[in-house]
């Protein structure tokens, strides 16, 4: 009997590609594949350029989000190549494309978004042996610290990104978004502005900042590939993180520290897969770290407890990954606690409140829940609804595959919340590489579309129920097929059984509560199994 596969998974790297005709054809066949991913991963980061370039978020939004529209498609096109490319020629044309695409985002200075200046603040004042939750940018007591470049004066100050600075005759600004409160990012960013800003050379300005998040989100591609391999998956996998456009623009040029918390985010879930408590423990220290980077992260915790609720040693294995992880936390502020005046959560609930996550009427956020609910009922729907979510998570979810879990819990929280903001999405596209499910990365299109569109189109609630129910209908609909390929392929939800199936290993179709277990595709034994195309 054959081997079953997993309908929407790509074909394995290691296979010699599809089936074709032997001989000659067949080799030019392969070349002319190969050849046309090349293409494509040359004009990718071309129109990349161009639109990192465009400095169009004030004066060109629309322009600015057209081109980023366009490097999807390219984006989309390069990934349908790369399914028909033999298993050989993967790993040199994945690696390749990940430092091509990452590099497009060091041709410019950080173009939608003001976040990197703030870090490079928190690392210079750290620096100088002050606590980053002490003082707010604009805060006399660290006006020494101030230089042209975060804080320039005079005409420098007429551009549309700049905050002024209260007093003087002369006009002053400053670079850094909401100067007059404290830094809201936990410790382990802390430590990384601290150590970025150390090893910066003088004068260097933003540039450390986006080549050290290049060179995080080339880890994250290197380690969605240890652990794609080690798991016996397909490779191609991570090139939904590696070719990505939000990568270069949000990860490095905007160099996002988000990029940091999605590296160990999925370093720790690969932990957490593995067998054995030792490193579902490390998993947890890492998945800890990953939370005391950017909070976000711990959206993936009911993935990583995937199954817990099962019954036999489950319980024991949850408590391995969050006693570890919450204690990383806790150790990871006591520093900044004992050395700080002031509170270590900086701006965290001025944030919560302006970004309208407590009160739904005063924002954009909710917007699909919005649509058809009260205002007053979208939170307290939205907690049950992802409670619910995170529940089936860890009672059917699978423990070896941690990753899936995750992105279901994670996507299906994009889509609830609808945020503004689309680099909050990298992690999202990080677990769509561990797990195959393609139709998520619609939810990262909508956020940039939310986050670029708004300020043209208006309407910003209307926006984001539009963008985001485009992406969930996507998901939804990928979805129903996925079901009723799986059923017409015979591969039922009780048809669960150890060892291999068919001879080969079934991708992604497992059932999740199989914990691990091969799925058998139920036959008649008067007819033949029928094959999944």
């Amino acid at each position: 009997m054959k081997p079953r596969t997993d309908p929407a998974a790509l074909p394995t790297a290691g296979a010699a590609g599809p089936a074709g005709p032997a001989g000659p054809a067949a080799r030019a066949a392969r070349a002319a594949t190969v050849l046309a991913v090349l293409a494509l991963l040359a004009v990718l980061p071309a129109v990349l350029v161009l639109t990192v370039r465009h400095d169009g978020y004030h004066t060109d939004p629309a322009g600015l989000f057209g081109r980023y529209a366009a490097c999807w498609a390219l984006f989309a096109l390069a990934l349908l190549a790369l399914r028909r490319v033999a298993g050989a020629h993967v790993l040199p044309l994945l690696l390749a494309g990940a430092v091509a695409v990452t590099v497009t985002g060091l041709v410019a200075p950080p173009r939608t978004s003001t976040d990197s200046y703030r870090y490079a603040w928190d690392g210079r004042v750290q620096s100088a042996g002050i606590s980053p939750y002490d003082h707010a940018p604009q805060d006399p007591a660290v006006a020494r610290l101030r230089d042209p470049w975060l804080f320039p004066t005079g005409a420098a100050c007429a551009g549309p990104d700049r905050a002024p600075i209260p007093g003087g005759p002369v006009p002053h600004c400053t670079r850094i978004n909401r100067p007059a409160v404290h830094t809201i990012y936990p410790p382990v960013a802390e430590v990384y502005f601290l150590v970025v800003d150390r090893l910066s050379p003088t004068g260097a300005r933003h540039k450390p900042l986006q080549v050290g998040a290049g060179l995080l989100s080339l880890g994250v591609t290197g380690a969605l590939l240890l652990i794609l391999r080690r798991r016996g998956r397909d490779l191609r996998r991570a090139a939904y993180w590696a070719w990505c456009p939000a990568v270069p623009v949000e990860a490095v040029n905007n160099a996002h520290v988000d990029v940091l918390g999605v590296l160990l985010a999925v370093i720790g879930l690969g932990l957490v897969a593995a067998r054995g408590t030792g490193r579902r423990a490390a998993g947890g220290l890492v998945l800890g770290a990953a939370v005391a980077t950017k909070l976000m992260p711990a959206v993936v915790l009911p993935g990583a407890l995937s199954g817990a609720l099962s019954g036999g040693r489950r319980i024991r294995d949850a408590v391995a990954v969050l006693v570890p992880a919450a204690g990383f936390v806790l150790l990871a502020y006591l520093p900044y606690v004992l050395l700080s005046h002031g509170s270590v959560l900086g701006y965290l609930g001025g944030y919560v409140d302006e970004e309208g996550y407590d009160d739904p009427s005063a924002g954009s956020r909710y917007a699909l829940l919005r649509l058809v609910l009260p205002d007053a009922w979208a939170v307290p729907v939205l907690l049950v609804a992802m409670a619910g979510v995170c529940l089936y998570v860890m009672r059917r979810g699978d423990p070896h595959r941690p990753w899936s879990g995750a992105l279901l819990v994670t996507g299906w929280a994009f889509a609830l919340l609808t945020p503004g903001y689309s680099w909050y999405a990298l992690l999202l596209i990080a677990l769509v590489g561990l797990d195959g499910r393609w139709e998520w990365l619609g939810i990262a299109l909508a956020g940039a579309a939310v986050y670029l569109l708004a300020p043209v189109l208006g309407h910003r609630s209307a926006l984001g129920a539009t963008a985001y129910g485009a992406a969930v209908l996507l998901v939804l609909v990928v979805s129903a097929i996925r079901w009723q390929r799986r059923a017409r392929c015979g591969m039922g939800w009780s048809d669960c059984t150890s060892g291999w199936a068919g001879g080969g290993p079934v991708t992604g179709w497992a059932r999740s509560s199989c914990s691990g277990r091969r799925c058998r595709p139920r036959r008649s034994s008067r007819a033949r199994p029928r094959r999944c195309s």
